[in-house]
C-alpha cells in the first residue's frame, strides 16, 4: 500500500505577500499547486488536499516573544511604531497589510501538517507555503516573520513527539530553527547551505554544534559557491544518513528551499533538478528507515519563482506520493506560467548536469571531515 500523502492548501487567508518588487513571490506557491494538479498527482487514491488553519497566539508564542507578536499585529494594521527594532523596514522585511494574519496562516499550515502526522491520518505531508526559517523569537529576518518550521516542531513536541529531526537544504543557513533549539538535545537540526562567508545570514559554520547538554544536535555543512550536483550530493550522503540513523527521530521535518538551483538570482550554488530528484529519494527512504515514515515537508527559498520552484517542489511531492512524473511539463501549466512571468518556461523537468566547477572533491572532503570530527562522536559515530 502506498503512503498516505497530503498537500496543505493555504486557503482563504490574506496572502503572505511582501510586495510586487520583492523576490519572495506568492505565485511560486500557487504555481507549484497548479503544476502538482496538472500532473494528476492529486487524483491518486492515496493523495489528498487538506485545508490549512491559522496558528493560535499560544502556538506562535511557543517560539516567539510576546512583544514581537504584538508588534507584528500592530504593524500589519498600519499602526506607527518602532518596528525597525523588530527587524522590519525597507528591503528584506517590509511591513505589509494583515501581516500577522498571513504569517499565522503559514504557521498554521505547518501545524496542520504536524496534526496529520501525529493523528496517523497521513504519512507524508507537504506545506509549500512554509519554510520561513530565518525568523527569530524576537525579530523578523530574511523575508520571514514567524518561523513556521520551528513552530511545527514545538507543536509536535508539545503533543507527544519526543525526538524530532529538522533537515534544511536551502542555499541559506537554517539559522532560525538552529537558534531556537540550540539547547534542546531532542531536536537535531541539520543544514546544508552555501557558506556564511559568502551568503546571508553569515552563520552556519561547523563549530556551531549546539549548547551545553545538546552538543552535536546542531549540524552545519557550509559549502563553497559553485558547488555542483555531485559534490553537493556527496556531502549530503556522507553526513545526513549516518546522523539520522544514529538519532532515530520520531518525526522528520524538512525545509526544501530550491534556491540552490544554478539560475537562482540570490545565491551561488550550481544544482540542477537532477539533484532535487536524487535528494527527494534519499529523504523519502530515510523517513521510512529512521522516522517511522513520518515526513513533514515545507517549502522555503527559491527566487526563480516560475521556472524553477514549481518544478522542484513538484518533484519532491511526487516522490512523497511515489508518483512517476513524465519529463514533459504539462502544456497548460507552461501557458499559465509564461503568461504570468512574461518569459519562456522550461519544457521538461530534467536538466543537464553541470560538471565544470572550481570546487573539487577534496574541498568537499575537507568540510565533511570537519563535520565528522566535530559532530559524529556526540552521536556515537566514528
Amino acid at each position: 500500500m502506498a503512503d498516505r500523502v497530503e498537500l496543505i492548501d493555504y486557503g482563504d487567508a490574506p496572502w503572505y505577500d511582501l510586495g510586487p518588487a520583492h523576490p519572495l513571490r506568492p505565485s511560486r506557491v500557487l504555481l507549484t499547486c497548479r503544476l502538482i494538479d496538472e500532473y494528476g498527482i492529486l487524483g491518486a487514491e492515496h493523495v489528498t488536499r487538506t485545508d490549512a488553519r491559522d496558528a493560535t497566539d499560544a502556538e506562535i508564542l511557543a517560539v516567539h516573544d510576546a512583544p514581537y507578536v504584538e508588534a507584528v499585529k500592530l504593524a500589519g494594521q498600519g499602526k506607527r511604531g518602532p518596528w525597525w527594532q523588530f527587524g522590519f523596514g525597507p528591503g528584506d522585511n517590509p511591513v505589509f497589510p494583515r501581516m500577522h494574519e498571513a504569517s499565522a496562516r503559514v504557521a498554521g499550515a505547518s501545524i496542520a501538517a504536524a496534526e496529520a502526522l501525529l493523528s496517523g491520518r497521513a504519512d507524508h505531508v507537504f506545506n509549500p507555503s512554509g519554510g520561513l526559517h530565518h525568523a527569530m523569537p524576537g525579530r523578523a529576518s530574511g523575508f520571514c516573520v514567524y518561523d513556521d518550521p520551528a513552530i511545527a516542531i514545538a507543536w509536535l513536541q508539545a503533543h507527544g513527539a519526543g525526538r524530532v529531526a529538522y533537515l534544511d537544504v536551502d542555499a541559506h543557513h537554517g539559522d532560525g530553527p538552529q537558534a531556537i533549539f540550540f539547547d534542546n538535545p531532542d531536536v537535531l537540526t541539520i543544514s546544508l547551505h552555501q557558506s556564511g562567508d559568502t551568503l546571508f545570514p553569515g552563520t552556519g559554520f561547523v563549530d556551531e554544534i549546539g549548547g551545553r547538554g545538546a552538543e552535536g544536535a546542531s549540524v552545519n555543512v557550509p559549502l563553497p559557491p559553485l558547488t555542483t550536483d555531485g559534490l553537493w550530493l556527496k556531502a549530503f550522503r556522507e553526513v545526513v544518513p549516518p546522523l539520522m540513523e544514529a538519532f532515530k527521530p520520531e518525526v522528520l521535518v524538512t525545509q526544501l528551499g530550491c534556491d540552490t538551483h544554478y539560475t537562482d538570482p540570490l545565491t551561488n550554488l550550481m544544482l540542477t533538478t537532477g539533484a532535487f530528484f536524487e535528494t527527494a529519494g534519499i529523504i523519502h527512504e530515510l523517513a521510512h528507515r529512521t522516522a517511522g515514515g513520518r515526513w513533514l515537508a515545507t517549502g522555503g527559498g527559491g527566487y526563480q519563482w516560475a521556472s524553477v520552484v514549481p518544478r522542484a517542489w513538484t518533484i519532491y511531492f511526487a516522490e512523497m506520493a511515489e508518483f512517476t512524473l513524465p519529463d514533459k511539463v504539462p502544456a497548460a501549466f507552461i501557458r499559465e506560467a509564461e503568461s504570468e512571468a512574461g518569459e519562456p518556461m522550461p519544457l521538461r523537468l530534467s536538466e543537464p548536469e553541470i560538471v565544470d566547477s572550481p570546487v573539487s572533491e577534496e574541498d568537499i572532503d575537507r568540510i565533511v571531515d570537519e563535520v565528522r570530527r566535530s559532530i559524529f562522536p556526540h552521536h556515537g559515530l566514528a
